[in-house]
């Protein structure tokens, strides 16, 4: 099941991106770390209510965010699109002992269905470049690999940028 996520699932979603940042630790991924992501970009989230979880028997597995709101290190990159009606993904996680089981694609399935019925033009998002997993989990799904982005708190590698046009 995905429903919002409200305020009271914000502990058990850091404890999945806890562990997946750990995973992707031991896979010489450093993607996540103590700086990203962070409690108050749940919290934001939700207030937002654009923080959605996954459910399996009850237990939370993963989330996914699905916003409208265009971060500052976007703007330099060249959309396929033009800036005025887009939806961007972000923090998608999946619980470690969960991957490899469909579950991200269910998780992006139900956004990309989600922004469909919005009528929105496209979705964005980034991410890291050393992440060859994530960018091929993208591609797979259609998305068009555009620019690099930084964000010097969580890395000196580049994050790619992503666009999928409906």
């Amino acid at each position: 099941m995905i429903r919002k996520a409200t305020t009271a699932d914000i502990d058990t979603i850091l404890n999945i991106t806890k562990a997946c940042a750990n995973h992707m630790i031991m896979h010489n991924i450093l993607q996540w770390n103590t700086n990203y992501p962070k409690r108050e970009s749940f919290e934001n989230d939700v207030t937002r209510q654009e923080l959605y979880i996954l459910e399996l028997e009850n237990i939370v597995i993963g989330c996914i965010v699905i916003s409208t709101l265009m971060d500052d290190e976007y703007i330099p990159i060249k959309w396929l699109t033009p800036n005025a009606n887009n939806s961007y993904i972000h923090r998608l996680a999946i619980h470690p002992e969960h991957q490899g089981q469909g579950y991200a694609q269910k998780l992006m399935d139900y956004a990309e269905d989600t922004i469909r019925t919005h009528k929105i033009a496209s979705v964005r998002l980034d991410t890291f470049s050393q992440n060859t997993r994530n960018q091929k989990f993208y591609e797979r799904r259609g998305y068009q690999k555009l620019g690099n982005i930084y964000f010097p708190k969580q890395s000196e590698h580049p994050f790619y940028c992503y666009e999928l046009i409906f």
